[in-house]
């Protein structure tokens, strides 16, 4: 039987607090004159300064001083930005019981806000007041970030494989100095705390997707975890980050970890997705499928070189799955990157055009691609562990699957390989029998699959605004009725967030992420004008509306009159069609665009 495992108690033994841990319960104190923020389990405490948003570490004494304040409970502090006029701190409000990973809880955050320490606005011109609303309009956005996972004393974002073969020394080292600093969502916000050497406070929190099952094999319980870690190299929205940058960093990076515990044991499969490691874009411009544009560049051959000598070093052998069309757009993106893929030694590549293959909404034709892999996949293996930390198994490698946007196809995809793998895993560690599989257990089956369609969700969420679709491909195998329909509804919300909200979405990125550095004396970024992106949807909508409006009521008049009123008619429908041309001709200048970073 199948439960939510957010409730169980943990199979593995769960550790008591480690060193390097954070405090957990915090309590805030506002006075008028600066913030307070201590922990209530006996630990330390700091101030910040709401004139100009220094920090302080304060004694047991200083912290308790005062009683004239507003006292709440928070939950962590997420860091510090530095705008115009001043600090802004972000702490956690709310939080969630998401499950455990490795014995630790683990949380995820309902809510947050910035703490404004910014009274040197009354210092600062026009041009740089009107510049500060529209950087707290951004972090107003940032304060609402979804996926966002942490824990208070385990590092999440090592995997198990890596965790597991840390030195001891730096176990005990504070969680920040343990992370790999891609997985760190809020990694530029932590700069001051660290300077201030706050490290009891310094919460690292990981963007992605945290799923947790649980279930019953051979009377023993087993389970499930699901957890993805999104990178922070080229954070970004849909339409605004595509392909790589001059690094070889790509758009929507994500390592997926599924984790199987039973009996003692724990193991762990990894799978990565991202965008095509080329130099490529595709700007909004209304339409619903806007061009894509490979952009040439002398670098290509390099870029994607640096792209996979760091999942090389990283992973291991790499196998490549490449899930887009062979026709239009997507086919010459996708030539161009197997051609690039001949050049690059000892990286297999696999095209599999997921649209024609499964076509008809069969996924059960993914077994054409795991017919390819398969020998690969087994050599690569997966990661597998007992209680006591003895390794038994290893990880040599991963396969990294790639469509246009690494989300739907790529997590069907995706599922289908974790699939395999769990039911190896569960044959090794004696939950299945040697030739078993959880696809013979309906309840089984349907939690695992109704985790993968969370999971894909989640992702697609923080990626594109909306619900993924093909999320029936992973929970039945096949298109509902229903899920059409569902799909058609994400299908249009992602149409109007990417045309008319990204823009706006990318600037609230690059600005929390440090890509956009905010200083005085640099010209205002926003001198040069233009729509407001508030502007956008009314203008382009009022525009084509009024058109037909004028066009159908002329019409009607038209009934029965004289030849004049089908005359004006005839004018005001062509006015329409030439409106409506103009729209469709300048369609990116009625489309939300970022204004500090652009395109990088």
């Amino acid at each position: 039987m199948a439960t939510d495992a957010a409730d169980e108690a943990p199979l593995l033994a769960e550790e008591p607090l480690r060193p390097g841990a954070c405090s957990r319960e915090l309590e805030l104190r506002e006075f008028r004159d600066r913030y307070v923020i201590r922990s209530v389990d006996g630990g330390g405490a700091f101030a910040v300064s709401r004139s100009n948003g220094s920090l302080r570490p304060l004694s047991a004494e200083e912290a308790a001083a005062g009683s004239d304040c507003r006292v709440s409970k928070i939950y962590g502090v997420a860091g510090v930005i530095r705008l115009l006029a001043g600090s802004y701190v972000l702490v956690i409000t709310s939080q969630r019981d998401a499950g455990s990973y490795q014995g630790s809880p683990v949380y995820n955050v309902n809510s947050m806000k910035f703490l404004c320490c910014n009274e040197a606005i009354k210092h600062l011109t026009a041009q740089e007041k009107r510049d500060e609303a529209y950087f707290m309009s951004l972090l107003k956005i940032a304060e609402t970030t979804h996926g966002l996972y942490y824990s208070y004393d385990r590092d999440l974002t090592l995997n198990l494989q890596r965790a597991s073969k840390l030195p001891a020394g730096r176990v005990h080292k504070p969680l920040w100095k343990q992370a790999d600093p891609r997985f760190v969502w809020n990694k530029n916000l932590l700069e001051e705390f660290i300077e201030a050497k706050l490290d009891e406070f310094i919460i690292l929190l990981v963007q992605g997707s945290f799923q947790t099952a649980q279930f019953s094999l051979k009377e023993a319980p087993v389970r499930i975890t699901l957890f993805s870690r999104r990178c922070n190299r080229r954070l970004g929205t849909r339409m605004w980050r595509r392909g790589a940058n001059l690094e070889g960093a790509t758009a929507n990076f994500v390592e997926t970890e599924q984790l199987a515990e039973y009996e003692g044991l724990m193991s762990s499969f990894i799978q990565v997705r991202g965008s095509i490691p080329l130099l490529w874009e595709q700007i909004v411009d209304l339409s619903y499928k806007p061009c894509l544009n490979i952009i040439e560049h002398e670098e290509t051959p390099k870029v994607v070189q640096r792209h996979f000598h760091d999942l090389s070093q990283r992973y291991g052998d790499t196998v490549v799955v490449d899930l887009t069309d062979k026709q239009g757009d997507e086919g010459n993106l996708s030539n161009a990157f197997a051609a690039e893929m001949e050049r690059i030694p000892n990286i297999r590549y696999v095209h599999f055009d997921f649209h024609h293959i499964c076509r008809g909404g069969n996924f059960d034709n993914l077994q054409v691609l795991y017919n390819q892999i398969e020998e690969a996949i087994q050599k690569q293996g997966y990661f597998l562990i007992n209680s006591k930390g003895e390794i038994f198994l290893e990880q040599s490698g991963i396969v990294r699957s790639n469509c246009i946007d690494c989300l739907d196809r790529t997590n069907v995809t995706q599922s289908f390989l974790a699939r395999k793998s769990l039911d190896l895993q569960l044959q090794r560690m004696g939950a299945l029998s040697s030739s078993g599989s959880i696809s013979q257990s309906g309840d089984i089956s349907d939690t695992f699959k109704k985790m993968w369609v969370e999971h894909g969700d989640e992702l697609s969420l923080e990626y594109a605004g909306s619900y993924a679709l093909k999320g029936d491909l992973v929970r039945y195998g096949r298109q509902t009725l229903p899920g059409l329909i569902k799909d058609g509804m994400s299908a249009l919300s992602r149409y109007y967030l990417n045309n008319f909200h990204d823009g706006v979405r990318q600037d609230a990125l690059d600005l929390i992420s440090g890509y956009y550095t905010v200083s005085k004396g640099i010209s205002s970024p926003f001198q040069n004008g233009g729509f407001e992106s508030a502007t956008y949807l009314p203008v382009a909508s009022a525009i084509i509306v009024g058109g037909i409006t004028a066009t159908t009521f002329t019409l009607s008049q038209a009934v029965g009159r004289n030849a004049q009123h089908f005359i004006t008619s005839i004018i005001c429908a062509g006015l329409t069609a030439g409106v409506v041309a103009l729209v469709k001709a300048n369609g990116k200048q009625f489309c939300s665009k970022p204004r500090l970073c652009g395109l990088i």
